[in-house]
């Protein structure tokens, strides 16, 4: 059982470590990402050492495969994304017109909507004034970071923590978690190493699993938006894939923007259906097949859960928050749920429990 000064002490260190986020949240980044990468490829080290490689080439072994593939994905998908958001800049006029020509006029028949409420005139010239300035938008970034010297070599300095970062941790992961193991409280280290290991079921879920989930159901999506001929088909499947962190929120952002897409690109209310086809084969396959194989019955969060703890963060430590979000998430739901059965367990509960039984027995009786 925790002491009264083990409470303090632990409650005391809370709080200084919050302070310290607080103040340390713009040179956090690189050192929580880096964190982030280790934690997440620590089991295929583990593996790899498991089968006879020393530790330090079995992290070197992780970390080139790693730089590789994210090598290989940033050349072949930059290109295509730079064009696709070219082709998006093309069509806004013709979804505008299409929004005058067609839709304006059918809300007016069907629904008796007045076209005057929209005032397309200014929102044609707003937008094509804006998006005049944004053709040279990179070209004025390049200018102004070119300019700022400071802020250049900050930029440098961070990507190039990332993996150096990543390395030294990843490479000594296992000696750090034995160490803080050492470090706890005999009387409560064996309470608190069993709610460690449903953290670590819980991020496991979600940073591991999920994230696989959202790689596969972006490759998914995106190949069935190629195939019906839909023109921001990678663009599309991207955003429908990162938006997958949250169950369901990835099918309803995807099937909107593809929606509203080939609608623009092919003005046929068919394509409509081959949208929704691609849509739900894509939930079908993460229902009956991704979800059970990459993230099983292992327990997981609540998508407003997520929800709340990625805006809490963020209103709080920033971009900072956002990357501590799920892990703050996933202790506090371990805590809570033993607070909850403590609850159930406590004679606080059976009071209230059978106080209402006693009452029923005594109003029968009478």
């Amino acid at each position: 059982m925790i002491t009264d000064s083990q409470r303090w002490f632990f409650l005391s260190i809370s709080l200084i470590t919050l302070a310290l986020i607080y103040l340390l949240a713009p040179i956090l980044t690189p050192f929580l990402a880096g964190a982030l990468l280790a934690y997440i490829c620590d089991p295929v080290a583990d593996r790899l050492e498991a089968k006879g490689m020393s530790r330090t080439l079995a992290v070197v072994t992780v970390f080139v495969g790693l730089t590789a593939l994210i090598a290989v994905l940033v050349l072949l998908l930059l290109p295509n994304l730079g064009y696709q958001i070219k082709v998006m800049v093309q069509q806004i006029p013709v979804g505008l017109a299409l929004l005058e020509q067609r839709v304006l006029p059918w809300l007016q028949t069907t629904l008796g909507v007045n076209p005057d409420v929209f005032d397309l005139a200014h929102l044609k010239q707003l937008i094509s004034s804006d998006w005049q300035q944004a053709g040279n938008l990179m070209k004025q970034i390049l200018n102004g970071v070119s300019r700022s010297g400071l802020a250049l070599a900050g930029w440098i300095a961070n990507l190039v923590l990332i993996p150096v970062v990543t390395f030294y941790l990843l490479r000594d992961w296992d000696l750090m978690m034995e160490r803080i193991h050492h470090l706890l409280p005999r009387n409560i280290e064996r309470r608190v190493q069993l709610w460690a290991q449903e953290c670590d079921e819980v991020l496991g879920a979600f940073i591991k699993g999920q994230l696989l989930v959202m790689l596969a159901l972006g490759v998914v999506y995106a190949l069935g938006l190629w195939l019906i001929g839909l023109d921001l088909a990678l663009l599309i499947g991207m955003l429908a894939g990162l938006a997958s962190i949250v169950p369901y929120m990835g099918f309803i952002i995807g099937i909107a923007a593809a929606g509203v897409a080939a609608f623009m690109q092919f003005q046929d209310p068919m394509m409509l259906l081959w949208v929704a086809a691609v849509f739900g084969v894509g939930q079908a396959l993460e229902g009956m097949l991704l979800t059970p194989l990459l993230v099983g019955d292992r327990i997981g969060l609540h998508p407003v859960a997520v929800i709340f703890a990625i805006m809490a963060g963020g209103q709080l430590f920033g971009f900072v928050g956002v990357l501590l979000a799920l892990p703050v998430a996933a202790v506090v739901m371990v805590l809570l749920r033993h607070l909850h059965d403590g609850y159930k367990s406590s004679s606080l509960y059976s009071q209230y429990s059978e106080k209402p039984q006693e009452d029923n027995d005594n109003e029968q009786s009478a």
